[in-house]
């Protein structure tokens, strides 16, 4: 009798194309409702071959869905003279910097030079501090205008809710409660934010770079507001791995490998670098597969340009009322004193 064959692995492999189609639904409902088709502007100033990729997929994924995109090469030296200029043009809507430019604190000061009202990645000083505060929304109380997140990052949580990691049976800000998440990487412009927001919403998050562990969370029972940062002294990645339901690595270096023997069985593993940071052992161990994010990124992109045109949409909206009000105010006070009345009228 033939020996029985063994059976073939249970893993799910899931492409980004099947994220991205549901959210593409979103982008374009919102498109249909604008006047015209939005413009982004994206500024290249590096040699990275990665960031060229990422920029040529941006224009055409833009161009297939119907808003426009302008590639700018320019010298890095000169981008924050580009970048002023973009944030007065009233024509561009949004504007994306393919990072790293100067790989080093430079950049953040460019982030700090684009406006607000155009960083279509979420990552102007104020759209950082309310993620990491944990602060959603950038007109408390009203609670009107959502805060723009990073777009890889959040990308990788629609990536999470797809695969229904997230319990939409808990309240929201909690959906994450009881998961274990293994983050490797912790750049400031990925790994970092991505375990903010993981940790805030309720997960246990175990951030990992080449200097060791940190533990983002928000303690027992959730009851803090906002997540926090401890080291996790002497760990490595043997105490992380076998603990989590999802592993997520972004290491840009092609010669590093998740060890995948130290995969919990069942896990939900995920890479966001443009290197294969898992071998095909992956699929042995884990119940789910993500082997890139690159197209959810892009739709992620286009869904924030949407939000900040919706915002501007609505500032305008607000300073027409004001002024209207302002308006009517002075002509019933003008009224009055011609009339020679002392009656207070309220609007």
């Amino acid at each position: 009798m033939a020996p029985a064959a063994d059976a073939p692995a249970s893993c799910k492999v899931v492409l980004a194309g099947t994220v991205a189609k549901k959210l593409l639904v979103e982008v374009s409902e919102g498109l249909q409702r604008l006047e015209r088709a939005p413009l982004l502007v994206g500024f290249l100033a590096n040699k990275d071959p990665a960031a060229r990729m990422y920029a040529e997929w941006t224009g055409k994924t833009c161009r297939e869905n119907g808003f426009n995109f302008d590639l700018r090469e320019v010298d890095r030296e000169a981008l924050d003279d580009h970048l002023r200029e973009a944030n007065q043009d009233d024509e561009v809507d949004g504007v994306i910097v393919y990072y790293p430019v100067f790989n080093s604190s430079r950049d953040q000061t460019l982030q700090w030079i684009l406006s607000l009202t155009k960083d279509v990645e979420g990552l102007s000083p104020q759209l950082i501090d309310n993620m990491y505060k944990n602060v959603r929304f950038l007109d408390p109380p009203q609670n009107l205008q959502k805060s723009i997140l990073p777009c890889t990052p959040l990308a990788v949580i629609k990536i999470l809710e797809h695969l229904q990691i997230y319990n939409t049976f808990l309240d929201y800000g909690k959906r994450l409660f009881g998961r274990r998440i293994t983050v490797i990487n912790r750049s400031e412009v990925v790994g970092r934010p991505l375990a903010a927001l993981l940790a805030n919403d309720g997960a246990e998050v175990y951030s990992v770079d080449v200097t060791g562990v940190q533990q983002f969370s928000r303690g027992s029972g959730l009851r803090k507001q906002q997540h926090e940062v401890a080291e996790k002294e002497g760990w490595t990645l043997e105490d992380c791995l076998p603990l989590s339901d999802v592993v997520v690595s972004g290491v840009p270096g092609s010669k590093f490998k998740v060890p995948v023997h130290l995969v919990r069985e069942g896990a939900v593993c995920i890479n966001f670098s443009s290197e294969k940071n898992f071998d095909p052992g992956v699929k042995e161990k884990a119940s789910i597969y993500v082997p890139a994010i690159g197209k959810v990124t892009i739709v992620v992109l286009l869904r924030n340009l949407l939000r900040l045109l919706k915002r501007m949409a609505q500032s305008k909206q607000h300073l027409e009322l004001h002024q209207f009000v302002m308006l009517r105010s002075s002509d019933i006070m003008v009224r009055k004193e011609a009339l020679g009345l002392d009656v207070i009228y309220t609007l």
